[in-house]
């Protein structure tokens, strides 16, 4: 049997640690002296202790770690599907870092330039056109910014099978229609959406007029900066917004490797503001 602090100096964890460990059932001392209170474990309990360290290397919380521990019998195949999702999650974050790194390069180098940081939003093109009313099958729902990629997946595959077995025919790619006037902690107020020839069951008219248009190559995070820009453009040129934004998927996500390779059409709403009388006069 091993001290508590023969077992803290092996495993290079706080007796302190340990102490919580206990008192959340994680793991148990195999003794506790009922004399002096004295708590002992086992050299056996070295290798779980080890278990546990590796598993918190690997960003798991301590309850997902408990939970594995109590599962015995499902413990490989608990463990396997659990890793198998770590490893996901990590390669993502692995990407994000490596595009994150590519921009910081890139402003580095447009500072070495000498020009401003966002210098870059001088390269976006926006400009106006007048979208005709088109006859849309839609789903919508209020999303969190966390479901979006979810709620992408799950709507478009329900509107594709309606349209599947009411044999419908598509007149242009998916769009994701936007009703938020400002940010909500309920989720945005989100419609998707797909243009349908012919008028059916569930379809309705939508009208979106003259639009400004920016057609995007990338990632979607830069969407931001494309709806920045045409803010930009309409205050400029005396526009004001008018109706939902939407956004137009060119190609499907899902079927594209590289996310620099996204093609997204995005629309902004607008109508000329009305001259101020006291000013006209």
């Amino acid at each position: 049997m091993l001290s508590i602090g023969e077992f803290s100096n092996i495993c290079k964890v706080s007796t302190k640690t340990l102490r919580y460990y206990a008192e959340i059932g994680l793991i148990l001392p195999k003794e506790i002296n009922p004399d002096n209170g004295y708590r002992y474990y086992s050299s056996r309990q070295l290798e779980t202790m080890l278990m546990i360290n590796r598993l918190k290397s690997y960003n798991f919380s301590l309850e997902e770690i408990k939970a594995i521990l109590n599962n015995e019998d499902m413990q490989e195949e608990m463990l396997y599907r659990a890793l198998c999702d770590k490893e996901k999650k990590l390669e993502q974050k692995i990407q994000s870092d490596l595009m994150i790194r590519k921009q910081i390069l890139e402003d580095i180098d447009v500072l070495k330039h000498g020009k401003p940081i966002m210098s870059y939003l001088d390269d976006i093109n926006v400009k106006l056109t007048e979208v005709m009313p088109m006859n849309i099958l839609s789903i919508r729902r209020m999303v969190h910014a966390s479901e979006y990629s979810d709620a992408y997946s799950e709507c478009f595959g329900r509107l594709f099978h309606c349209i599947q077995v009411q044999h419908l025919t598509m007149c242009n790619s998916p769009m994701v229609l936007f009703h938020n006037e400002e940010f909500s902690n309920q989720g945005m107020d989100t419609e998707f959406a797909i243009p349908i020839q012919k008028q059916a069951c569930g379809t309705r008219i939508f009208r979106p007029g003259l639009c400004l248009k920016t057609v995007l190559h990338g990632p979607y995070s830069e969407l931001a900066s494309i709806y920045t820009k045409q803010r930009e453009y309409a205050e400029q040129e005396g526009y004001s917004n008018h109706g939902p934004l939407f956004e137009v998927y060119l190609n499907d996500p899902s079927q594209v490797e590289d996310e620099q390779d996204y093609i997204t059409e995005v629309y902004y709403p607008v109508s000329k503001k009305k001259r101020d009388r006291a000013h006209s006069i």
